[in-house]
Parts: structure tokens; sequence; C-alpha cells
């Protein structure tokens, strides 16, 4: 079995709280393994502070577990995105794989793909998107 693909069918975007998710792109081993720590302080989170983890938190822990690691990091590039549930804010950012966070005011591209979603991203976004879903315009 030389450079053969199984599959590339596994989860990369996880759920935290119902308004908090981590995407995960890179080795898939590590993609795992590194779902299952945070799905872990996550946990302890929740037991510690009797709440649901926001997305900014989620951020520095991401940030602070990854910077850890930096001498053994993990291959993955992981986003944070979610709504601020006090704020009802969108909020969206990138990490590089020592934990350096990139905070975005529009949009963040990872994996594979990053250079056609750049493009991709840029001609389309514009400031003050509406979700179609909220006006009212669903297809």
């Amino acid at each position: 079995m030389q450079a053969l693909t199984v599959s590339n069918n596994f989860p990369k975007i996880f759920n935290y709280s119902p308004s908090t998710f981590l995407g995960l792109t890179g080795l898939a081993t590590d993609v795992s393994t590194v779902s299952d720590l945070f799905r872990y302080k996550v946990n302890m989170y929740r037991l510690r502070e009797e709440r649901n983890i926001a997305p900014q938190t989620l951020a520095n822990l991401v940030s602070s577990s990854l910077y850890e690691r930096r001498f053994g990091p993990f291959f993955v590039s992981p986003v944070v995105a979610g709504i601020n549930s006090t704020t009802g804010k969108p909020f969206i950012c990138g990490f590089d794989s020592i934990g350096c966070i990139d905070f975005a005011k529009d949009f963040i591209v990872s994996g594979t793909a990053s250079d056609q979603l750049f493009g991709t991203c840029e001609s389309l976004w514009e400031p003050d998107l509406v979700c179609l879903a909220r006006v009212g315009l669903r297809s």
C-alpha cells in the first residue's frame, strides 16, 4: 500500500458550547488528539466555572495549550469561531502551530485550500454582511 488514502472523512469542526466552535486542519492524528484534549479542558472549565466557555476564553485556552507544546508542536492550524453570549457579537480567530493568535475582523482561512479560499473570501466578504436566514431570504 503505497500512497493510499483510506479516507479523509473525519470531523474537523468541534462544538464546545452552544455558540463556540473549534475548527482544526492539519495532521489527522493530531486533529483527533487536540480535539480530545480541548474537550477535556472545556469540560473541566465547565465544571469549575459552572458556565459554558466563551469564544474568547476558548481562544486563550487554545493559545496557551499550543504554546505549552512549542518544542514538540501539534501539526494543526486551529480556528475558533463563535458568538459572544453577552454582547451577541461574532468572534473569529486563527492560530499557528505554536499558539500565536491572529484576531480577525473579517475572515480566517486555514488548511490545504487556504490559497483558493483567500481569493473567494476577499471577493465575497464585505463589511456588515447580514445572514440570509436572519432576514428571511432562505433558499
